[in-house]
């Protein structure tokens, strides 16, 4: 496969007549280069023979470049042609070195040392490349632990020698070594009143409880590569659980099925799907390990009636029916793919995650296969047609498929909050994110959005000015918005803060017999405010004009 790849890539990129040659004489360059190099590295740099054999296998795109320096040659006398350019042309070999162990070739730039050329001037990269690879590493993959931990290569072979016999000694064998370094390359850090001491003797004696006493090495047969694939998704729940070292060992040990049968790709989905509810990812972490069965369950496509699925996670009547009176927006039919939004739209994502967690995750497993799919409401429908038949239905299905992603259901309410939407889906999920940096939660949000739409027309630097001028000069909380929304869509300099400088100026002078609210102050029309404010004081719309009706509105 490698050399297939490096023969695309040669022919495009080299300007030798080689690329004119059939494919057999391409195959025969390749396997001399390689040669080539080999002996090179090791003939000429004094560089052990097998080492010098893996970076010359492992640097393809390097060679390739090298190669489409020499100029025109037959395949007949390639060799002679390379090994004349080799002798008065030193390569670099740190370039060779890089690319060799995995490291992609566009990141090399940045790792050449700017002032070396040769092992010989630093032979430690080198050095610890050798004895690791020795011990068990795979050359190709030592750029995955060079790009984590960087220091491990400027440590002697001796050094790395006695820490990787050290981990052994742990009772793991060599692959099983290799793997955990691959994944946690923190274990070759000082341990004794280091930094990392404590992650360090946690997570060894996680990995011997798990691959050991639960015998976790019983079900996992292979080389390096499948170990670190194993310790790869045991990462996953550490890094889910803020590292706790030492703390979830027999969690895993006990569900280590999790770990045998299924990929990383699907954990990986798995957990960033629960973990948009919302919720401490240290609980998504336990909930996939103790619940297995929603590691197979289609989490994406099924079609789920939100009061079915309230019922059947027993909820009550009566709070059945406020649900129905106070988030209509939310109701109907929805994607499963969209069911964490959902129940942050409702406000219910910790009572849903509560319900599923601790083993009773078969609710959710027991829903889908009791109403696998459910029907649209027929008014949704019939107006999905009308957007399928629009002039731009690509932009206006992506609206709607943003409103349905962020828990609006599929019900005519959303259809008619769709109309008032303006802007592609990309900019209206930036202004609704920006609303949630600003501390708007989630379900106030949504009803904020069913009562004025049009919240969601403002950019975000326009979000984040009002809000701050409501919180800070005037003194409300965001939560002031759940009564008016509208608030955030009038002008900021031309009328929230004029009217609202104005009042301040009426109250430090005596004048207002009675408060007004945020939304008579701002809201009201200009003719309705000067004939308010002319009740206040008959010399009061005087001053207004001349000292805070905005300049540009008299211009």
């Amino acid at each position: 496969m490698k050399t297939m790849l490096f023969i695309r890539h040669f022919c495009s990129s080299t300007t030798s007549n080689l690329s004119k040659k059939p494919s057999r004489y391409k195959k025969v360059v390749l396997v001399q280069a390689q040669q080539a190099i080999t002996d090179y590295l090791h003939s000429t740099r004094s560089i052990p023979y097998a080492h010098a054999d893996q970076i010359a296998k492992n640097s393809l795109l390097t060679l390739t470049n090298l190669i489409s320096k020499l100029g025109s040659f037959t395949p007949s006398s390639f060799p002679k042609t390379l090994d004349k350019f080799l002798r008065y042309n030193p390569i670099n070999e740190y370039e060779l070195f890089f690319e060799s162990i995995g490291i992609h070739h566009a990141q090399l730039p940045a790792l050449l040392p700017n002032d070396k050329f040769f092992f010989s001037e630093d032979g430690s990269f080198l050095d610890a490349a050798c004895a690791l690879y020795e011990f068990g590493f795979p050359w190709d993959k030592l750029g995955l632990l060079y790009m984590e931990s960087s220091s491990v290569f400027k440590r002697s072979g001796s050094e790395l020698k006695g820490r990787l016999c050290g981990l052994k000694m742990q009772g793991f064998t060599n692959v099983q070594v290799v793997g955990i370094c691959l994944a946690f390359p923190f274990v070759f850090c000082e341990q004794e009143g280091g930094e990392f001491g404590g992650r360090i003797d946690g997570l060894l004696n996680d990995l011997k409880l798990v691959f050991l006493d639960f015998d976790l090495a019983g079900s996992v047969e292979g080389n390096a590569g499948t170990w670190y694939e194993v310790c790869r998704k045991i990462k996953m729940f550490y890094d889910l659980s803020k590292g706790n070292e030492g703390e979830i060992g027999e969690l895993i040990g006990r569900n280590k099925g999790v770990i045998v049968e299924h990929g990383e790709e699907v954990l990986l989905q798995k957990a960033e799907y629960f973990c948009r509810f919302g919720i401490k990812k240290e609980e998504v972490a336990r909930l996939i390990l103790q619940g297995s069965e929603l590691l197979k369950l289609d989490l994406e496509t099924p079609v789920i009636n939100v009061l079915k699925l309230l019922k059947h996670f027993g909820m009550s009547s009566k709070d059945i029916e406020d649900v129905k009176g106070n988030y209509a927006h939310v109701l109907g039919t929805s994607k499963m793919a969209y069911l964490p939004n959902v129940m942050r739209a409702l406000g219910l994502h910790e009572w849903f995650f509560n319900k599923i967690k601790d083993g009773n995750h078969h609710l959710l497993v027991s829903y889908v296969t009791s109403y696998p799919n459910e029907s649209h409401d027929k008014a949704y429908q019939s107006g999905l047609k009308t957007i399928k038949v629009s002039r731009t239905p690509t932009h206006n299905m992506s609206k709607l498929n943003f409103l349905h992603a962020m828990g609006f259901g599929e019900n005519a309410l959303t259809l008619k909050i769709f109309t008032n939407l303006h802007g592609p889906s990309c900019e209206l999920q930036k202004r609704f994110d920006c609303y949630l940096r600003s501390g708007v939660e989630f379900s106030k949000l949504c009803k904020q959005i069913r009562i004025q739409p049009k919240i969601l027309s403002q950019n975000p630097e326009n979000i984040e000015n009002k809000i701050n001028f409501l919180c800070q000069e005037m003194g409300y909380s965001v939560e002031l918005l759940d009564s008016f929304p509208a608030f955030l869509c009038f002008n900021l300099e031309n009328r929230i803060k004029p009217r609202y400088r104005f009042y301040m100026w009426v109250m430090e002078k005596g004048l207002l017999t009675k408060n007004y609210s945020i939304a008579t102050m701002i809201a009201t029309s200009n003719k309705d405010f000067v004939g308010r404010i002319f009740k206040i004081h008959p010399a009061a719309p005087k001053h207004w004009f001349e000292q805070f009706y905005p300049r540009k509105l008299l211009g």
